[in-house]
């Protein structure tokens, strides 16, 4: 085995995601060879630390002081004797100044704590902030690394970004277009197809048509191009179909994606 396929398949190895016989050829391959063995042990530690994040819940101290208080009121208000009359039916006064209590005691309580909600919400607004830009850094920090498996790596971790900048959807469409490794480009097309509704990804999956050879990653654009219904996706796909060279069964999809389209 080349270290080319070990690169290509470090991760998988890493997560225990191949089969017992792959394994076993790569960890031969790993113990034989020095710069594969550094791969390995980087891939583990920064798989590891990936592993440790946890999710920050605000305390649910927050509201106990008011159920406090709203369960003492309605102990007291249970010790009053309330009479009902059936002749005179129901008493709308007494049930106004029970509810008028917990109403008021309701705005006392907010009053009180509104000043803590609030610093509250701040400090985990701020957090939800420096752990996005953190995860971000990390991206673009591993986006460029010669090994394959790494910026697979990267690309994947951008898909937990909930919201991508202008900035990582240009890395990324980079990734599709230039990387040197077809599992890299093929990533980099599945995280930014969640982003469909933005033109800068639709012209990057239209441009990348005209330009792809990968029949894997030609038949990933054209299933993403049917999915947005862009009539400027049918010349790129036209052009598929009129070029020797390409795979009758991407002429297939491709042609498939023009009737799906017009």
């Amino acid at each position: 085995m080349k270290c080319k396929e070990v690169e290509n398949n470090i991760v998988d190895y890493v997560d225990n995601q191949l089969s017992v016989e792959h394994s076993e050829i790569i960890k031969s391959h790993i113990e034989s060879c020095a710069q594969c063995k550094i791969d390995y042990e980087e891939t583990t530690k920064l798989l590891v630390e990936f592993n440790k994040e946890t999710t920050q819940i605000p305390s649910a101290k927050l509201r106990s002081n008011f159920y406090d208080m709203l369960e003492e009121e309605k102990r007291l208000s249970e010790s009053k004797v309330v009479t009902l009359q059936s002749d005179k039916g129901f008493n709308f006064k007494m049930a106004f100044q029970i509810a008028a209590s917990f109403l008021l005691l309701f705005l006392g309580f907010y009053a009180g704590n509104y000043s803590s909600q609030k610093k509250t919400s701040e400090e985990i607004a701020t957090l939800e902030q420096q752990t996005v830009e953190l995860k971000e850094n990390m991206m673009l920090a591993m986006i460029d690394n010669r090994s394959a498996s790494k910026r697979i790596k990267a690309v994947n971790y951008s898909e937990e970004i909930k919201h991508l900048d202008q900035k990582i959807l240009n890395v990324l469409v980079d990734r599709m277009h230039n990387d040197t490794n077809i599992n890299v480009r093929l990533a980099a097309a599945e995280a930014l197809a969640k982003y469909s509704e933005t033109e800068l990804v639709k012209k990057a999956f239209i441009e990348a048509l005209t330009t792809e050879t990968d029949p894997s990653l030609q038949i990933t654009i054209i299933e993403f191009l049917v999915k947005i219904q862009d009539e400027r996706a049918l010349e790129p796909m036209q052009q598929l179909l009129d070029q020797p060279e390409t795979p009758d069964f991407v002429k297939e999809h491709a042609n498939t994606g023009i009737l799906q389209i017009i």
